[in-house]
């Protein structure tokens, strides 16, 4: 699993071991700066677990999942529930197979088995490195303006979107781009079929980037381990910022609920 780069997987820990642990696994853009509403929305209901990918162009999925499995338990994490955010949704499965963190069930935010249109993903990834990093960042300074319209409201996540923004690199491109080669290549489906845990999916219902009419059907046809969806009709694909109170209750509910 040796890497080029000098950046390591970063983890922060909130909360009390004696709470329930929710282990966040981020989207495509691949850290914590955009979690701060949902992060604050839960509460202090559960001890919540959040990681930063390193900008690898090398590591496979199963490579991502080993190292959150190792950071976990050398902070002595070794169960929890998992919240896959996007991409991150591709790390649960490779965990689920490992079985070395006892997980007590998958949450899923914009998630995904295959995703349900291959070829938008390698179309993404093309696109993606045809961009120029100085057209990115004006695309990027405009989202962070919507973004602080949007978020007002919420402190904790106005807080990072400036750290979002100077994140977003030329390294930080090339990463994503190859995020989104892994998202084209992989199909977990076995995985998913074979779930023996609780699996709940939260959708935005304005979300282009991963269809979830078509998500949905797959995994009502197909994980019998499906227990519950839950849309926001308002939310986007970053259904966990932009419907944050509203995920974070839900989210508790299903934990509590599967005890």
């Amino acid at each position: 699993m040796a890497d080029a780069t000098t950046e390591q997987l970063q983890i922060r820990i909130h909360g009390d071991a004696s709470q329930p642990t929710l282990i966040f696994l981020p989207g495509m853009h691949g850290d914590w700066t955009l979690i701060g509403s949902f992060r604050r929305a839960l509460d202090n209901r559960v001890r919540f677990v959040e990681f930063t990918y390193p900008r690898t162009l090398t590591w496979s999925l199963d490579d991502y999942a080993t190292a959150v499995e190792e950071l976990l338990a050398a902070n002595g994490i070794t169960s929890g529930w998992l919240l896959g955010e996007s991409f991150g949704s591709q790390i649960v499965w490779p965990m689920l197979a490992h079985g070395k963190i006892k997980v007590q069930g998958v949450i899923l935010a914009g998630g995904f088995a295959k995703h349900p249109m291959r070829w938008l993903a390698r179309f993404a990834e093309r696109t993606a490195g045809y961009v120029s990093l100085r057209l990115l960042v004006k695309i990027i300074f405009g989202y962070a303006k919507i973004a602080k319209l949007r978020f007002r409201k919420s402190p904790e996540t106005l807080a990072h979107i400036d750290e979002f923004v100077s994140r977003r690199t030329e390294l930080d491109k090339q990463a994503a781009t190859y995020r989104l080669h892994l998202v084209a290549q992989n199909d977990p489906s076995a995985v998913a079929r074979q779930a023996q845990v609780p699996v709940f999916m939260l959708i935005g219902a304005i979300d282009p980037i991963v269809p979830w009419p078509w998500t949905r059907m797959w995994f009502r046809r197909n994980c019998p381990a499906l227990c519950d969806c839950k849309i926001f009709w308002r939310a986007d694909h970053n259904v966990l910022g932009t419907a944050a109170n509203q995920s974070a209750k839900q989210v508790v509910k299903w934990m509590s609920s599967s005890v």
